[in-house]
């Protein structure tokens, strides 16, 4: 019996448009009332977050959210930290230096900013800083490391960030958890941190099994949840490197996806 359902985002919970159905509103919500865990799991910033979870009543005591890319693990009504791992100031340091070395834009995200050490701010740190509804400002990399970091992003036009890539130092990959979510985004997160990681934190805490454990996920970005939990599911509009290792296959995020899963694999067994 799955008792906990981690939610990706884009591309899976929301549709094409960024909403979300009416059928993925409606099967959530009977999942909840029927005792399911339903936690969003994002690399987004709480305040990123509200509204899917306003929308889909997910902020009720006993409700959670996970961010970050697993960074931070919160209590939804209250924004309480359950589970944190940051990035420290000598780390940034690190990433910063390797970002100007390979002339790619950069920023990095503490609990409510986005800071950034380019006088040129990139178009795409305006872009994340406004999807995700959190306040910009341009900080010397001295002024950055002082700051509670959760994590670190190096962005750019796509062919120009793949390019900056092969050139990181060798060393970066070892250091960090690299994620790239988007393909204009790579982040760096705590060599620790991880949306699968994060799942079995969360489980550990509330006395659940792998095998009570479902994710839903479409990109690489969300392959260690995948990973982590018993029953993984796929989006139909999901990448085909992903669909080898789940264990269903759901439709796409424009046919309610989510929906489908829930009320196929999780729902009948509480009926």
């Amino acid at each position: 019996m799955i008792k906990l359902v981690a939610l990706d985002l884009d591309g899976t919970t929301l549709d094409s448009n960024g909403k979300i159905t009416t059928e993925v509103k409606e099967a959530i919500t009977k999942a909840k009332t029927a005792g399911v865990k339903i936690v969003i799991c994002t690399g987004r910033p709480l305040p990123g977050v509200q509204w899917i979870l306003d929308e889909l009543n997910l902020r009720e005591k006993g409700d959670f959210v996970i961010t970050y890319n697993g960074g931070l693990v919160q209590r939804a009504d209250t924004g309480e930290e359950f589970i944190a791992q940051g990035i420290s100031g000598e780390d940034f340091l690190d990433i910063d230096n390797a970002a100007r070395k390979s002339g790619l834009h950069i920023h990095a995200a503490t609990r409510d900013g986005i800071y950034t050490t380019n006088r040129d701010i990139g178009k795409y740190t305006v872009l994340e800083a406004h999807e995700v509804h959190m306040p910009l400002h341009y900080r010397t990399a001295e002024e950055i490391m002082r700051l509670e970091l959760i994590k670190v992003m190096m962005i750019d036009e796509p062919e120009i960030l793949d390019e900056g890539i092969a050139y990181l130092p060798f060393e970066l990959f070892e250091q960090f958890n690299m994620i790239k979510s988007a393909p204009y985004f790579l982040e760096f997160v705590n060599k620790n941190v991880s949306k699968g990681n994060a799942i079995l934190l969360l489980a550990e805490k509330l006395s659940l099994d792998v095998d009570e454990l479902m994710a839903i996920g479409d990109a690489e970005n969300d392959r260690a949840m995948l990973d982590a939990v018993g029953s993984p599911v796929v989006m139909e509009n999901g990448s085909d490197a992903l669909k080898k290792i789940a264990k269903y296959i759901t439709k796409s995020n424009d046919n309610s996806g989510v929906a489908h899963a829930l009320n196929t694999w999780v729902l009948p067994d509480y009926n």
